[in-house]
């Protein structure tokens, strides 16, 4: 089987996406099925250094820090297979309680989640799953633009998510999900050219 077997008018479950053996990396987003571009060599840089950022600071914390692919599923309601309709891979997630974890990855919000934006996928990071993200409860949705050298962090507040202004080379991160850890953006962006 395919990606381009399955009818894209069809609302899938992850029973169906568990079941599946493709090339492509795709994702469940209310039950309909998208794939996810392939990383490019700044977006793979990007990744790799917050991950060893977060993995360093969280190391002896009790966090759990993951990159994808890594199955991310929101149920609503039941947590049965059958009934999870939303299926996503954050390129990097934060999870505070191990009640979340299983053998297949997450089910629920993760405390943190990291989407780092890749040339065609913009609209889905930052309509499509930050509605989703916020939906859900994740506390922060940092977005990462390499080809921009920006990055937007979303705070939840009382059900809402509220942007911070987009930080550039020179500013710092910090979370209010991680106390003491901070980011330095001028590190972050540095080896891009």
């Amino acid at each position: 089987m395919t990606l381009t077997d399955l009818d894209i008018n069809k609302t899938y479950t992850y029973a169906d996406y568990f079941k599946w053996k493709f090339e492509e990396r795709v994702g469940l987003i209310k039950g309909r099925i998208f794939s996810m571009t392939m990383p490019n060599r700044h977006h793979q840089q990007i990744v790799g250094s917050l991950f060893f950022e977060q993995y360093n600071f969280l190391i002896d914390k009790g966090i759990e820090v993951f990159t994808a692919p890594f199955d991310v599923r929101f149920p609503h309601g039941s947590n049965d297979d059958r009934d999870l309709i939303t299926v996503l891979q954050p390129d990097i997630c934060v999870i505070c309680g191990a009640n979340k974890l299983d053998d297949r990855g997450c089910v629920g919000a993760p405390d943190i989640v990291i989407e780092v934006l890749s040339l065609g996928n913009n609209s889905k990071d930052l309509k499509d799953k930050c509605n989703i993200y916020e939906d859900a409860g994740v506390k922060e949705y940092w977005i990462v633009s390499p080809q921009n050298e920006y990055f937007i962090k979303y705070t939840l507040v009382d059900g809402r998510y509220y942007p911070s202004r987009p930080m550039v080379a020179g500013d710092v991160v910090e979370s209010s999900v991680l106390e003491g850890f901070s980011l330095n953006l001028e590190n972050l962006f540095k080896n891009l050219h």
